[in-house]
């Protein structure tokens, strides 16, 4: 390495032209962007669509209920497949079975046939197909951009996840303010055929070169990997940790509803906010990409999420509860950011679908957990006192992980 190197400011230039210079990271990147804005418009369409329907919040609880153990199962043999296929064609696939789902669904709504119980049903499908496909869509970046540019590539990834957010949230509001959620089902159908194509588009071979075993033996290889690993057990903890108490992005029609007293509108802005602000922090976790104490980074940043929850739950104003979700989005982004990038760097790719499959399973459990516990305590304390009881158990979480985890607050990056 040379002495420029090794004295690299955190706060480098990142190398976004070169990354977008390579073909097949733009093919990758827009059948990313298509598969998210599909994902978020679905995200918010059926729990408002279940909300109209019902007029309860304990609906939404029941999502989290329904995709919780289909999550388990699916990305755990997403994990194995992406280390045994083309991860080209497993997401081409699992996209295309998305996209069908997703066009019987808004069909079943217009011709006004859709029951709560269908949606659950496509709800655990979608779920599943999800987070089976996560593990293939992620470790596809580390075959088509060179290592040297990984960090940022994974990082651009994070941003390009938040700017689906962004512009799915932002269509499922133009759709609602003219027509209905119904629309908003097709339109995410029509996303999901773009994310369909797009990944037939990449030329660069994406099969991993590691030996095949059986299906239970490889999940088990993945599982001694992490609990092996000296800082991937205890970033996932920490996510999980500050996730089951907070998770918010499926019920944002929930704190509208529960924080401000609003409607569809009102849930869209916050996305959209949330989202504006997680891009803010990818740009952040982008110009610290050189930034060696990755452990500390992820703590501070979980510190300031914890911390934002409080704010969040005394917001008096919808206008202030946007300013506070979009930093709330920031700080979770550069979280994001890192553990990803510490997963891609410090895995071999033949074990890299199932390492980033544990990660996604941590994630997602977290998440559908965070789903039940906030849509309950929304339900039973009120949107506001749920928020603030979140708050103070991320704080707890995340101070005792940083005090008895040593590996975090101690990981430093390899020097690029």
């Amino acid at each position: 390495m040379s002495e420029s190197n090794s004295r690299r400011r955190p706060f480098a230039r990142p190398p976004l032209r070169r990354v977008f210079a390579i073909r097949d990271y733009r093919m990758l990147w827009s059948g990313a962007l298509a598969m998210i804005i599909a994902q978020q418009l679905r995200f918010i369409a059926i729990p408002q669509w279940l909300v109209d329907e019902t007029g309860e919040f304990t609906q939404v609880a029941i999502v989290g209920a329904i995709q919780l153990p289909v999550q388990i199962v699916a990305v755990l043999y997403g994990g194995v497949l992406a280390d045994r296929f083309d991860r080209r064609w497993l997401m081409a696939g699992s996209n295309a079975l998305v996209f069908l789902l997703l066009i019987l669904l808004a069909a079943t709504a217009t011709a006004d046939v859709l029951r709560v119980w269908h949606a659950w049903i496509v709800l655990a499908v979608l779920a599943a197909l999800a987070v089976f496909v996560a593990p293939a869509r992620a470790t596809i970046t580390p075959r088509v951009v060179p290592e040297r540019y990984l960090s940022a590539a994974v990082t651009v990834d994070t941003g390009t996840q938040n700017g689906g957010w962004i512009l799915g949230t932002a269509l499922f509001t133009a759709i609602v303010s003219v027509a209905d959620v119904t629309a908003a089902l097709w339109a995410a159908a029509a996303a999901a055929a773009v994310s369909t194509l797009m990944p037939m588009l990449i030329r660069t071979p994406a099969k991993a070169t590691g030996e095949r075993t059986g299906t239970l033996a490889s999940v088990l290889a993945g599982g001694r990997f992490v609990a092996r690993h000296p800082i991937l057990p205890g970033l996932f903890l920490l996510d999980w940790g500050i996730t089951v108490v907070s998770y918010y992005r499926e019920i944002l029609p929930v704190l509208a509803t529960g924080l401000f007293m609003a409607g569809a509108s009102a849930a869209g802005g916050l996305g959209i906010a949330n989202a504006v602000g997680s891009i803010c922090g990818m740009l952040l976790a982008l110009f610290l990409v050189h930034e060696r104490a990755k452990g500390m980074l992820v703590l501070i940043a979980s510190l300031v999420y914890a911390a934002l929850l409080f704010a969040m739950g005394a917001a008096p104003w919808l206008w202030l509860g946007l300013i506070v979700i979009a930093m709330l989005g920031a700080a979770d982004a550069v979280t994001v950011a890192v553990r990803q990038a510490t997963v891609q760097l410090t895995t071999p790719d033949e074990m890299r679908g199932r390492a980033f499959s544990f990660m996604v399973l941590a994630a997602q459990t977290a998440n559908n957990v965070g789903i039940i516990w906030v849509g309950f305590w929304a339900g039973s304390i009120g949107a506001p006192n749920a928020m603030l009881l979140g708050g103070g158990l991320g704080i707890g979480a995340t101070l005792l992980i940083g005090l008895l985890w040593k590996s975090v607050r101690t990981y430093r990056a390899p020097a690029t």
